[in-house]
């Protein structure tokens, strides 16, 4: 895996200029629920992030059941990398893997990464390729995945642009255009925040 140049362009990334996040999809976003509704739950997560992988466990299965399901709100997920080493890796490499795998696929690789994010940490190439084979890639298939220069290319722009919008660390929430404090939230939070946006 070439996560030595993610690492490095990632690192070199913190401290861009600062613009404010922005609420809503952009046409490299990943999303989910309904693009017409009221309301946008952005959030800026990384899958090599532990804080993100306890909400994702704790709070985003109520959460999707309440909110995603129902289309009452529109959620996108913006990709990012933070943290050092093992983290950054298996972020990236996560990252790359859930859109090689396809738009259909995307959540799917997503919510494994964060269900086997410890064992990933300890074993991060060989959870990776389980992970792949789930969504029927074949360990060429991945290598050629976590490979593909220009793949890494757009990741990285990916989180400069992100990283330009003012969000350094994760997760970060945005509801319609106001930012939430970044850290952990629970459901009881979550909801308070959607409904001031009128949600």
């Amino acid at each position: 895996m070439r996560i030595a140049l993610l690492a490095l362009l990632a690192l070199t990334m913190a401290g861009c200029g600062q613009k404010g996040p922005v609420g809503g999809a952009l046409p490299d976003d990943m999303s989910l629920g309904n693009p017409a509704a009221k309301v946008t739950v952005t959030e800026y997560a990384s899958v090599g992030c532990p804080i993100c992988g306890r909400w994702y466990q704790e709070v985003y299965p109520a959460f999707k059941a309440k909110y995603i399901d129902t289309n009452r709100i529109h959620f996108v997920s913006k990709e990012m990398l933070v943290g050092g080493g093992v983290e950054v890796t298996v972020a990236a490499s996560g990252f790359l893997l859930a859109r090689c795998a396809g738009k259909d696929k995307y959540f799917a690789v997503v919510d494994a990464l964060y269900k086997n994010q410890e064992q990933a940490f300890q074993a991060p190439r060989e959870t990776l390729v389980n992970i792949a084979r789930t969504v029927g890639m074949n360990d060429a298939q991945f290598n050629a995945c976590v490979n593909d220069e220009k793949a890494i290319q757009a990741l990285n722009d990916r989180v400069e642009k992100h990283n330009k919008e003012g969000v350094d660390s994760t997760p970060t929430f945005v509801i319609n255009d106001k930012k939430l404090d970044a850290g952990y939230h629970s459901l009881d939070e979550l909801d308070a925040a959607i409904k001031a946006a009128g949600g």
